[in-house]
């Protein structure tokens, strides 16, 4: 899963095009990304020493209770674990809006007259009907093991077969095609566009989340800890690895993007810049064959995502993390797959698809609060680990050594300044559907969380029988540190399968 996402980048960079050229133009898109590289490598590195001091599955939560064995430092655990599930059922939520958006663009690309494109009923229809094929692919498949592994396997070398034709056509075309010819090195590197109204220093904070998002989700090494070789050593290597790899193809996408383009105020004021940066380049068939491939590779991307998501929604309603948490945790015996999990989770991603029936700003809402619910999820072990004193950290064969504390506060620096930033509108004083609805989304979710901690969660959360014995095998595998070639065993519970 993690190479699937690192090679996704660049597709993901891709299809929020139209962020980075509004929100400070080439500058932003390029130099943006390096600033969040070298600083998501600071957090990748802290949650490396962190895994390779604590390899477990339970993640941040566990991280974060482990380090603060307070009553406090239970409830933050708790926090955490909805935070980073949140999160990753908004990222699920994001990948399907951008293939709603895609898969009605596939319609305008051949009717541009065509206003379906603009009905929020219409955009929410399609993304329902994403939402259920992704989850009904994810309950079929997990019949026999080998489907899913098969499935993010070939996404994986698909993506990046994808990757070098999508470089190479656009490329080739604009190098061999009359009437067309590339941009100057001082616009492809250098360009400021600021098309929001707010001041060019707050453009560049929010301009940041093309980029953020792109590199987000790289906590899926960690939620498959168990299934690494000698997840001590490799399993920091590769979550660091995700981000620099996803960097580097992203930074050369980008540049071949910003090169290529024609009509820039075209493609500046296109519903989906990629879409007709492909058409002015490629022409009106190439494009839709290549978009195409485009969404089917993004498809492929939602399932691997939404498989992630659903371990995190399992493994939070397995630890008594939700409400019906019994209920959730069931393994169906024929599917063999936890399919409640997998059908409540598309429900509560279903439900922020609501935002299409009044809301101008969906995909940037939903893209800002999936980046703003990982990253505060990333922080919060983090902080915890300063907080409480990197002595209480267990040894691993992964050390940051003196170094350790700049790499945790640049992290904490970090998150907090994207944080308060990607809850910004796309302009001042928007209308009421062009608002930012990423601080309603998240707030909702805060409360709700709060309000279940109260209800049952302060006498369930981490209190179950299956969640005990994760944490206690947990804790037995750091005190008796196993040599960093020795795989480590699974540490959650077995799954005792139910015929209820």
């Amino acid at each position: 899963m993690c190479v699937d996402m690192s090679q996704g980048t660049y597709s993901t960079f891709a299809q929020d095009l139209s962020s980075g050229l509004t929100n400070g133009g080439a500058i932003t898109i390029l130099w943006g990304l390096v600033l969040v590289t070298a600083c998501n490598l600071c957090v990748a590195l802290s949650l490396g020493e962190l895994t390779s001091s604590m390899p477990t599955a339970l993640g941040q939560a566990y991280w974060v209770y482990r380090l603060w064995n307070t009553p406090l430092g239970r409830f933050v655990s708790y926090m955490c674990a909805w935070i980073n599930t949140f999160g990753w059922w908004t990222l699920t939520a994001s990948q399907v809006a951008f293939m709603t958006e895609f898969l009605l663009g596939m319609k305008t690309m051949f009717d541009p007259e065509w206003d379906g494109v603009n009905k929020g009923w219409l955009n929410f229809v399609v993304y329902i009907g994403v939402v259920l094929v992704l989850t009904a692919i994810n309950v079929v498949s997990c019949r026999k093991e080998k489907i899913l592994p098969w499935i993010n396997n070939f996404v994986g070398v698909w993506f990046f077969g994808l990757f070098v034709v999508l470089s190479l056509v656009l490329l080739i075309s604009v190098g061999t095609k009359s009437g067309l010819s590339f941009q100057p090195a001082s616009f492809a590197f250098g360009a400021w566009k600021n098309e929001t109204g707010w001041g060019d220093g707050v453009v560049w904070f929010t301009g940041l989340v093309q980029a953020a998002y792109g590199l987000t989700a790289f906590d899926s090494v960690i939620h498959m800890v168990e299934e690494i070789p000698a997840p001590r050593k490799n399993a920091p290597r590769v979550i660091w690895m995700a981000v620099l790899f996803g960097a580097v193809t992203g930074f050369i996408f980008m540049v071949v993007c910003l090169f290529c383009i024609q009509d820039v105020e075209r493609v500046v004021n296109a519903n989906l810049p990629f879409m007709e940066l492909m058409m002015e380049t490629v022409g009106l068939k190439g494009a839709a064959v290549l978009i195409a491939l485009f969404i089917f590779n993004g498809v492929g991307q939602g399932i691997s995502i939404l498989t992630t998501a659903s371990r995190l929604t399992w493994g939070f309603a397995r630890d008594g993390g939700v409400p019906f948490s019994k209920y959730f945790s069931h393994v169906d015996p024929v599917w063999q797959v936890p399919a409640r999990a997998l059908w409540g989770q598309a429900i509560v991603i279903g439900i922020v698809g609501i935002l299409y029936l009044f809301a101008n700003t969906v995909l940037e809402a939903i893209l800002s609060v999936s980046t703003i619910a990982l990253t505060v999820s990333y922080a919060m072990p983090i902080l915890a680990l300063l907080i409480t004193g990197r002595e209480k950290l267990p040894p691993g064969p992964f050390k940051l050594g003196r170094i350790g504390p700049w790499l945790n506060w640049v992290s904490i620096v970090y998150c907090i300044i994207t944080t308060i930033f990607f809850l910004f509108p796309g302009g001042p004083n928007p209308a009421p559907s062009d608002m930012n609805f990423a601080i309603a989304v998240f707030g909702i979710m805060l409360v709700i969380a709060v309000a279940f901690w109260f209800i049952q969660g302060s006498r369930t959360y981490l209190e179950t029988e299956d969640a005990i014995a994760s944490m206690v095998y947990a804790h037995h595998l750091e005190m008796n540190q196993p040599d960093v070639d020795d795989s480590v065993p699974a540490v959650q519970a077995p799954v005792v399968v139910d015929s209820k």
